[in-house]
């Protein structure tokens, strides 16, 4: 069953990996749903500069994904769903004993439960349309861990988790759910730290990269927005079929080791 003319929505895809993962989808012909909690005149017009590049319809959905109605309506307001791709989230570095409350909220809201909410609500369109696809952009810490990250560390941990929950509830269905696992990726908010850490270490812009910002990352290279693109079309295409509730990690080798 060919994809094109599928429409998937996407979480947090203003910026970064979900905006990559978008237009990767919407090269490949699917019509997308744009998302942020932002709702500004740039939101819309991404969507309006997407759609012109690719030929597809695209859509921006303003939803605030700490909020559970907001999640919720945002897959009604998107009418149809037959690709759900759950990328939102946020982050916050701080010992446990002195993690702000409210950070921790925050994140387990954003980065955990925002995908129970989104996929509770699209599965029953996507049984209705007898086809659905769930990806969900976990992580490299959903699968292993790292200091002072304990709430990114603990939600990408759930994802995965409930990947692996949702894939079974859905097994004898044509709906798959993965999880991507990416290590560092080249985003524009990483690209915004590296002149920074480059004063802070001294360091030349490779050797930075290579020797601080990517440390654990065996191949020395940042993943891109693109392959983790590529990644989340595969696993919507029919070669994926019976791919579900496993997780593919796009990290250059980090949880091999």
């Amino acid at each position: 069953m060919s994809v094109v003319g599928k429409t998937a929505v996407v979480t947090g895809s203003n910026s970064g990996i979900g905006l990559g993962v978008a237009r990767e989808l919407a090269r490949a012909g699917i019509n997308v749903v744009l998302n942020s909690f932002s709702d500004t005149e740039e939101d819309h017009a991404l969507a309006a500069d997407l759609a012109k590049e690719t030929g597809v319809e695209v859509r921006y959905i303003q939803a605030d994904m700490s909020k559970p109605a907001d999640c919720r309506a945002l897959i009604e307001k998107a009418g149809r769903c037959d690709i759900l791709v759950n990328n939102a989230g946020i982050q916050h570095v701080a010992p446990i004993d002195q993690f702000p409350t409210e950070k921790w909220d925050a994140i387990i809201a954003i980065n955990l439960s925002s995908a129970f909410h989104t996929t509770a609500a699209a599965l029953p369109k996507m049984r209705a349309a007898g086809w659905g696809r769930v990806v969900n952009i976990a992580s490299a810490h959903g699968l292993t861990a790292s200091p002072f990250k304990s709430a990114y560390v603990a939600a990408k941990h759930g994802i995965v988790g409930m990947t692996k929950a949702v894939a079974l509830e859905t097994a004898e269905e044509p709906i798959t759910c993965n999880a991507v696992c990416p290590g560092y990726v080249l985003t524009p908010l990483v690209e915004a730290q590296i002149p920074d850490t480059m004063e802070k270490y001294n360091m030349g812009r490779d050797e930075v990269i290579k020797k601080v910002m990517l440390e654990r990352q065996p191949s020395r290279e940042f993943a891109t927005v693109e392959q983790l693109g590529g990644t989340v079309n595969f696993l919507c295409s029919d070669a994926a079929a019976q791919i579900t509730g496993t997780t593919i990690s796009v990290d250059g080798g980090w949880t091999a080791l």
